[in-house]
């Protein structure tokens, strides 16, 4: 059973996907990664795959609803808490700014990470999650 001090990084590890609870806890986690991202509700659903304007999906699954049971959202999940791990493993010291890296211009970008989700969806996780496994040397 996670703690109250858990982070979503320590949640993961603790979750399987086959049934209706871990993606509740899967939710749960995201929801909590958002708060700490500091991210508007339209920026949370779009790195969800979600209509930006589609609120209530959002506050379904902070009230304990389980995250959408198909492989898009769940390989999304999966990105954004491997792209939190690899914050936290690049700045250990700063989780600070592990928290404020998806909101903050990153020059080699030339925008935002979390506008690079926004505009390209799905392809834009992908290469934030690339780039952070890149910058980590895996």
């Amino acid at each position: 059973m996670p703690t109250a001090t858990a982070t979503p990084r320590d949640e993961a590890r603790q979750v399987s996907l086959r049934g209706p609870e871990a993606r509740k806890s899967l939710a749960k986690q995201l929801a909590k990664l958002f708060d700490l991202w500091g991210l508007s509700t339209p920026e949370q659903a779009a790195m969800l795959g979600l209509s930006e304007d589609n609120r209530s999906t959002l506050v379904r699954y902070r009230k304990g609803a389980a995250l959408a049971d198909n492989r898009d959202m769940l390989e999304r999940a999966g990105h954004l808490l491997a792209i939190h791990a690899a914050l936290r493993i690049l700045f250990p010291h700063n989780r600070d700014l592990a928290y404020r890296w998806m909101r903050t211009l990153n020059h080699r970008f030339g925008t935002k990470p979390v506008d690079i989700v926004r505009e390209r969806g799905f392809e834009g996780l992908l290469a934030l999650r690339r780039y952070l496994d890149f910058e980590r040397g895996r």
